[in-house]
Order: structure tokens, then C-alpha cells, then sequence
């Protein structure tokens, strides 16, 4: 008779009803708000640049774990989630090709080619965006106009590019600034509609306060300190969405609670250099990409000393 052997894992032993597929299934439904009002302040174009975002990415993860013999892990929900906020933080007319081009980069540069889901150490939206940015920097800084898609000559500037560079045209109002009628990247405009999914997820406990609290509180102080108006830099741009969805990231954020201050506090104050003296309107994906580097330094010196152990 064989003998009944057991597996000894080390510790620690921990049990929970929460997976991969949950957890992106939440992030999910957390994008929804903020994608239904993308096509109503946009048109149904944006549909288009989701989709081919999401099969662009499916695809990759799918052709690189195939080439490189590996399980095919594209039903744990995460390819779909980095494919949705790619196509969040795009200008709302971008190309298609261009689309598909990014979501390729998200998923087999960023995140397979570093050993797939759990080892990348770059965000895999924002840095596909970064590329881009740097290549076609004319096609990812045209936007429109909300209730404008209509007309494709229409274009309008983002209220930072307003601010920063103290331009003729009016801002938005705070209210419209608050909803979404405002010009900016397809999921980044509404306020209300993006601060509904991070609730949410505050709620299901997948994401925590520190890092989004640190992040928005740190832009709203430095922006009273240099006297800006501090409730047009928390609702321009991006970071709402890249306080509660990007610098949240499980895998390229901190694991302690002080790391994730830290991490939040540093990435509002990146933001806030670059949009006050930078020469790009914009620091939200900047600033995230950045700390992500220091992630590995901020878990060195944040974990709890171990029982026993020396200094």
C-alpha cells in the first residue's frame, strides 16, 4: 500500500474566499459609472476604443502565454480590467490602431515579458500611455468638446492646459467640472461618477483609503500653499481616477499601510510639480510610474521587524 502523504507549506497560512477573478470582477463593476458616462459625454465612439482596448489586451496575454508555454491564465478577469483603464486615460478620438498598438504594449511589454500578473513592476495602462504619449503626441493631446462628438473638427482644451498656460477660454464650471462635462481623456472627466466605483471598492474592501486619501490630500495642501485653486486641480485631469484606480494597483504599490501614505503623499507631490512647473500639463501618470520604482524601497523600510530579530 502507498502511504498517505501530506504537503508542508511554509506559513503563513491564510484563508480567504477572495481570488484573482473576484477582485477584477469588482474593479469591473467599479468602471462601469464612469464608462456609461464617457458615452454620454462622448458618443458611443469611446465603445470602440474599450473594445479593441480589451481584445487588444485579451489577445496579447493570450499569444505570449501560448509562445512561451505557459498557462493560459486569460479568464482571471485582469487583461479585461487593464484594457478598460487604458482606454480610460485616451484622448476620446484616438485611432483605433493606435488602440490596439497601446494595449499590445500594456500587456506584452509591461506585464508578460516581467513574468505576468503579480510581477510587473510598472502599471501596465499608464505605462502603455506613457509610450504613447511619446510617439504620437499629437493624436493623445487632441480632445473634444463633451456633447460635441458629433463634429470631429471640434476641439477643446483641458481645463489644466487652461490653467497652466492662463489661455483666453473659460473653464468649466465646478458643477460641470463635478458630473463630467468637461474635455479630458474618456474615464477621467467625472468626478462623481469615479469617486461612485472607488467607493465601491472601499466598500468590498479590495482597495483601502490610504492611498487615495494621501494622494488627494497632498495635492489639495500644496495647492492652498501655492495658491491654486484647489478644487479644479483635485477634479482636472486625472486624479481622481489615478488616486482610487491606477496608484492602487496590488502589484506595484506598497503592502503596509505606512508604505501606502508614503506612496499617496509622494505621488501628489510628483503631480503637483509637474502640473505647476513642468512642461506638461499634466503629472498624474508621471508621478504614479515613479513611485512605482520606489516601491521596493518603501516595503524595505515600512515592513514590521520580524519577532527576534536584530536591528
Amino acid at each position: 500500500m502507498k502511504n498517505n502523504l501530506c504537503k508542508i507549506y511554509s506559513s503563513p497560512h491564510i484563508h480567504s474566499s477572495e481570488t484573482t477573478s473576484k477582485i477584477m470582477l469588482y474593479v469591473i463593476i467599479s468602471l462601469i459609472p464612469a464608462m456609461i458616462g464617457s458615452v454620454y459625454f462622448f458618443g458611443f465612439y469611446v465603445l470602440k476604443v474599450i473594445f479593441v482596448s480589451i481584445i487588444s489586451c485579451i489577445l496579447s496575454e493570450f499569444l505570449f502565454q501560448i509562445l512561451m508555454r505557459k498557462d493560459v491564465r486569460i479568464y482571471d478577469g485582469s487583461a479585461v480590467v487593464t484594457g478598460i483603464l487604458f482606454a480610460f486615460v485616451l484622448p476620446p478620438r484616438i485611432p483605433l490602431w493606435i488602440v490596439a498598438i497601446g494595449g499590445f504594449l500594456a500587456i506584452f511589454l509591461v506585464k508578460e515579458l516581467f513574468g505576468g500578473i503579480g510581477f510587473n513592476i510598472f502599471n501596465p495602462a499608464l505605462t502603455a500611455r506613457a509610450i504613447l504619449l511619446a510617439s504620437y503626441p499629437v493624436e493623445m493631446t487632441k480632445f473634444i468638446n463633451v456633447l460635441d462628438y458629433r463634429v470631429d473638427a471640434i476641439t477643446s482644451p483641458t481645463p489644466l492646459f487652461i490653467m497652466k498656460e492662463k489661455i483666453s477660454q473659460s473653464l468649466p464650471s465646478l458643477w460641470q467640472m463635478f458630473i463630467g462635462a468637461r474635455s479630458g481623456c474618456i474615464g477621467e472627466t467625472s468626478t462623481i461618477l469615479l469617486l461612485i466605483g472607488g467607493i465601491f471598492l472601499l466598500l468590498k474592501r479590495v482597495i483601502t483609503w490610504h492611498i487615495p486619501f494621501s494622494y488627494i490630500l497632498t495635492v489639495a495642501i500644496l495647492s492652498l500653499i501655492f495658491k491654486q485653486n484647489m478644487l479644479y486641480q483635485i477634479m482636472s485631469g486625472g486624479l481622481i481616477i489615478g488616486a482610487f484606480f491606477m496608484a492602487t494597483d496590488y502589484v506595484t504599490s506598497p503592502i503596509t499601510r505606512k508604505g501606502k501614505i508614503i506612496f499617496g503623499i509622494g505621488c501628489g507631490i510628483i503631480t503637483f510639480l509637474i502640473r505647476k512647473w513642468g512642461s506638461y500639463p499634466e503629472g498624474v501618470c508621471y508621478s504614479i510610474l515613479f513611485m512605482n520604482m520606489l516601491v521596493p524601497l518603501i516595503n524595505r523600510y515600512t515592513l514590521p521587524k520580524k519577532f527576534g530579530s536584530k536591528k
